[in-house]
């Protein structure tokens, strides 16, 4: 949070008529994502358990335990899905070139992308939204089963990954001021398409599958698109 407040922000807006000091508008986007942030945390904790989603590493950490062999056993498909998704997410952007053309010359630090990308992201769509939208499609469409259908994960990853990309729009916004809708579509599919990858690694291998998946796209994305 402190890296996209003070180090990607600033990389967004460069150029633009501030109301405000750009100092103010870090420090708000600070606390705003900080509390997004402890909302999404504590919605995961509460509501992912129930629904059978996991973070099997994180929770070895919380109880005092080693995390690596869980850890381990998420590293391979967590690998997959990151060299997935930055594929996609990179033959998706040579074909919409034309139309990604007003987000070109803006490139976010290495830390920010790792950090908020792999990490707080990961954490605010798939442990906190997901998570929500699973276990109140299972309460309100299947509360005499024990457990939710496939569809119900279904719905809730594909859900959470187009919200997840329709949250990208915002800085896009400020980057190219009035987007086409061409560039309004790939920003939110580019994104729900790999929302789709990691949800499905969170559904079938644990939260930390889907941010080493998250942290390798964008390892790929950089090093396929060099700055």
């Amino acid at each position: 949070m402190i890296a996209v407040a003070w180090l990607g922000l600033p990389e967004i807006l460069a150029g633009k008529a501030l109301p405000v000091p750009m100092w103010v508008l870090s420090l708000a986007s600070g606390i705003q994502t900080s509390l997004l942030l402890a909302v999404a945390a504590f919605a995961g904790t509460r509501l992912a358990p129930g629904v059978g989603l996991q973070a099997p590493a994180l929770s070895a950490l919380a109880e005092s335990r080693a995390p690596w062999s869980a850890l381990g056993k998420q590293l391979v498909p967590g690998l997959c899905g990151g060299l997935l998704g930055g594929a996609l997410l990179w033959a998706i952007s040579r074909l919409a070139a034309d139309v990604a053309a007003p987000l070109q010359g803006v490139v976010l630090p290495a830390v920010v992308r790792f950090l908020y990308g792999g990490i707080t992201e990961e954490v605010l769509v798939r442990w906190g939204l997901m998570s929500a939208m699973a276990w109140v499609l299972w309460r309100v469409v299947q509360r005499d089963r024990s457990k939710p259908s496939a569809w119900i994960f279904w719905a809730a990853i594909s859900g959470s990954a187009l919200l997840f990309g329709a949250g990208h729009l915002p800085a896009a916004f400020a980057m190219a001021g009035a987007p086409s809708a061409g560039l309004v579509v790939y920003i939110v599919g580019a994104n729900a398409e790999f929302g789709i990858v990691a949800g499905y690694l969170f559904w079938r291998h644990g939260l930390e599958a889907a941010m080493v998946a998250h942290l390798l796209a964008h390892a790929v994305l950089m090093a396929l698109q060099p700055q």
